[in-house]
């Protein structure tokens, strides 16, 4: 992962970028940008926070710009597509395939279920996994392991190798049971808590690492 820890902002220095197409995909942070699948837009805004958790000093915010209602085929998030070459030592899609340990530091003001993924970039083989945000408005370490796909084409040159993507919101139509391998692409978990429902509500994120093994 690279500027997982959220300071590089070039393109807009820390100003707040609201998501105004219905269907869009900026970047808003180097290497992050915010996936927004709605009927219309202007439901969340992204930006490089200075609230942090000891030792770092900066965060990616979205925050909720309304109460809305999400359809059952919507989506929010933000990702980060990952360069073929920096995962071809993984060996995904073949016999020798190497774990991969996720980890993160994540504040919000709900409390409950959010999903995250991995998806290669066929949208074609996806792992969805699960995290619970105990209490509002504080950070938290999470981390998971993820098996090594075996199957499957994952690119290992300068094509999207994968894509990490931390959901806050998605429908009942694209979410999915988490913790195996599937072919489909589910855009984040059953129970997901929906960060646009509640105006206002917010959502940080930092210290990502995304690493072969399981520590």
């Amino acid at each position: 992962i690279i500027n997982g820890a959220m300071v590089i902002d070039q393109r807009n220095a820390g100003a707040a970028v609201t998501i105004t197409a219905a269907s869009a995909s900026p970047y808003v942070l180097d290497r992050w940008y915010i996936r927004a699948e709605s009927a219309t837009g202007s439901k969340v805004s992204a930006q490089r926070s200075s609230v942090a958790p000891a030792g770092f000093s900066n965060s990616q915010l979205i925050t909720s710009l309304s109460a809305y209602s999400i359809g059952a085929s919507e989506h929010f998030a933000t990702v980060q597509p990952v360069e073929g070459f920096n995962v071809a030592d993984l060996g995904w899609g073949t016999a020798s395939a190497q774990s991969i340990t996720v980890s993160f530091w994540v504040r919000s003001s709900l409390t409950g279920t959010f999903g995250a993924f991995v998806l290669n970039n066929a949208a074609d083989r996806c792992f969805l996994f699960s995290y619970t945000i105990n209490a509002a408005d504080t950070w938290e370490y999470k981390t998971v392991t993820i098996p090594g796909d075996t199957t499957g084409t994952w690119l290992t040159d300068n094509g999207i190798g994968l894509y990490l993507n931390f959901s806050v919101a998605a429908g009942s139509s694209v979410t999915g049971t988490a913790g195996s391998w599937s072919s489909t692409f589910n855009r984040s978990v059953t129970g997901q808590v929906s960060l646009v429902g509640t105006s206002g509500a917010t959502f940080y994120i930092t210290g990502v690492q995304l690493e072969a093994g399981d520590t």
